[in-house]
């Protein structure tokens, strides 16, 4: 995954983003149980390559000492959140891809206080 990010992105080098990744992983594994995030998944041994640093603010060069930036998650989270994020992106409310519908102003039960007002009236 390092590489293949490494490769797709022309500002690093594969060297110096694997250096960068590894640095902020060994502190981030240090700091935290070994725990997902998101699904609570507990990691260990073999398994435990498969828990990664997410970035909160999704920028990969805010790596505080204090870690406050980082949270472990497993690959299936960390790739769900890195999906939500950019589908957030996508359909933001500047983006030209998703044309903003009009504002609802219906409201299915405006009326309802009157109409059962006129109900305890009949009774």
């Amino acid at each position: 995954m390092i590489a293949r990010y490494a490769m797709n992105n022309p500002k690093t080098s594969s060297g110096t983003q694997r250096r960068r990744e590894e640095g902020y992983r060994e502190k981030a594994l240090k700091m935290y149980p070994w725990v997902c995030g998101r699904c609570a998944r507990e990691f260990s041994g073999k398994n435990l390559s498969q828990l990664t640093v997410h970035h909160r603010d999704h920028n990969h060069d805010n790596n505080p000492e204090d870690g406050s930036n980082w949270e472990l998650l497993c690959l299936y989270c960390h790739d769900n959140e890195h999906a939500r994020y950019t589908d957030q992106q996508y359909f933001a409310e500047g983006s030209t891809a998703s044309p903003l519908a009009p504002k609802t102003t219906y409201k299915a039960f405006g009326s309802l206080a009157d109409l059962l007002k006129g109900k305890d009236d009949i009774g």
